[in-house]
């Protein structure tokens, strides 16, 4: 059965008299670990075949593997080559390099679209400062709660994976290098000030967290010291760091290094480890799409890895200032594509610096394309998301809503899905941050294979408490 056939199976049954699960979306916003976090929830899950998560999970590990390989394959082992392709100026450079660690583990949320026929990766966001953990394993664990939404899981072999708990087991595992026979002492670390803006979902983050059976620490970088080679929150020693911060902090700020310099010892002394390394932030960087999309470095890749490519990733372009001067061809695409093309800041998330092609007219564009460019930029293909239909639990009003999946993935592998949704033809950015009508939602795939992943077993007994 496909996904919008589940869809319209729930849209029917929601509409029912007497039906329960217009109640989800309200038990899942009062779910106590999803308390501290004060956004908003679509009025229902959805809906995505796990053969298809499946073979995106696959091909975006390789691609991530791939994206690891670039300095090799394209730039004979020369890091400072590559990094200036990216656009990594010498200020985030030094904080990446004297943090060390030159290739981060497999940690992250891959954000992307699905057209209507499959999946297409948007933004790799590798590093642990990616957010939305427990926002995706709390919203499903509620949903499961409620006795209705049970029931129709149960008939149409609805599942998810938990990426709390794949969190937890890539600490456990990590933190066992500084504390073999006991549970690592984690605390999340933001930067100055990251509190007040992130808050919220940090104290989403600990709490589910803590359900899942590991107590972490919320602290900014001011908050902690140096002694004796370990990092210290009060007199409490830290195991792990789970870092929130990012290297442009370190180097933009007046103070950074002196900030930094507890860590930077911890870390160098290796008594307090860091999860995940600074150099995250250079994989992560959007110019490395460009440098996968582009038709000329194909020579780096083979004949399936190309394949891959063209399969996962939307034609994608590098535009610097370099470019700008010496690829006029590519500048005259832009232009003429005006309409079918975004601009992303290579450097920066969250909708940050993005420019939608489709929303600007002829001389903006053109102006933003000199102003990014010289920024540091990449260029890449509209993708239109497929339209989800939605039920409004107060009016019995059908609405279309477009969604942003993310997908979590750890060392182990895919660790879960959500979305973030808003109306249709509402924005070309699909953001939280950015869009006052945005909600967040979880997703549940149909089980068509052997269990996959940690899954809650279709068919057993529901531990709902919601009628």
């Amino acid at each position: 059965m496909s996904a919008e056939r589940v869809t319209a199976l729930y849209n029917e049954e929601f509409r029912a008299p007497g039906s329960g699960l217009p109640k989800v979306a309200q038990y899942v916003k009062e779910f106590p670990t999803l308390a501290p976090w004060h956004g908003e929830y679509l009025a229902r899950p959805l809906f995505v075949a796990e053969r298809e998560l499946r073979a995106f999970a696959d091909d975006l590990q390789q691609l991530v593997d791939m994206i690891f390989s670039l300095p090799d394959r394209m730039f004979g082992g020369d890091l400072d080559a590559f990094r200036s392709v990216l656009g990594i100026d010498n200020g985030r450079w030094e904080a990446i390099r004297r943090f060390g660690d030159p290739l981060p583990p497999y940690y992250g949320r891959a954000d992307m679209y699905h057209d209507g026929t499959s999946f297409k990766l948007l933004e790799t966001n590798l590093g642990s400062e990616s957010g939305g953990w427990a926002l995706a394993s709390e919203m499903s664990k509620a949903a499961m709660e409620v006795d209705a939404f049970a029931e129709f899981a149960r008939a149409n072999r609805l599942a998810y994976v938990h990426p709390i708990h794949a969190v937890v087991e890539s600490l456990r595992r990590f933190g066992a290098r500084v504390a073999p026979d006991r549970e690592p002492v984690v605390a999340v670390l933001e930067w100055r000030d990251g509190l007040k803006d992130y808050g919220e979902l940090w104290l989403n983050f600990q709490s589910a967290l803590r359900s899942a059976g590991l107590d972490i620490l919320l602290a900014e970088v001011p908050d902690v010291h140096e002694r004796g080679g370990a990092l210290y929150l009060g007199d409490t020693q830290i195991d792990v760091v789970y870092r929130a911060f990012v290297p442009d902090q370190i180097a933009e700020e007046p103070d950074g290094w002196e900030l930094a310099a507890p860590l930077l010892r911890a870390h160098q002394s290796g008594r307090t480890l860091t999860w995940t390394p600074l150099s995250s932030n250079v994989f992560a960087n959007k110019a490395c799409m460009a440098l996968l999309s582009d038709p000329r470095r194909r020579r780096a890749f083979s004949g399936d890895e190309c394949r891959l490519i063209d399969r996962v990733l939307p034609w994608t372009r590098l535009l610097d200032a370099e470019v700008l001067k010496t690829d006029t061809g590519l500048v005259d695409t832009c232009i003429e594509r005006r309409e079918q093309l975004i601009l992303k800041v290579n450097g920066k998330g969250g909708g940050v610096g993005v420019v939608v092609g489709w929303e600007t007219d002829d001389a903006a564009w053109r102006r933003a394309i000199r102003e990014l460019a010289a920024e540091g930029c990449v260029v890449q293909q509209r993708v239109v998301p497929r339209t989800e239909i939605v039920v409004d639990p107060v009016t019995g009003e059908t609405g279309a809503w477009q969604a942003a999946y993310g997908m979590f993935y750890t060392p182990q592998g895919c660790a879960g899905a959500y979305a973030k949704v808003v109306p249709a033809g509402s924005g070309g950015i699909i953001s939280v941050a950015a869009h006052a009508e945005a909600r967040s939602a979880a997703v549940f795939h149909q089980s068509e294979l052997p269990a996959w992943g940690e899954v809650p077993a279709v068919g057993e007994p529901s531990t709902a408490t919601a009628k």
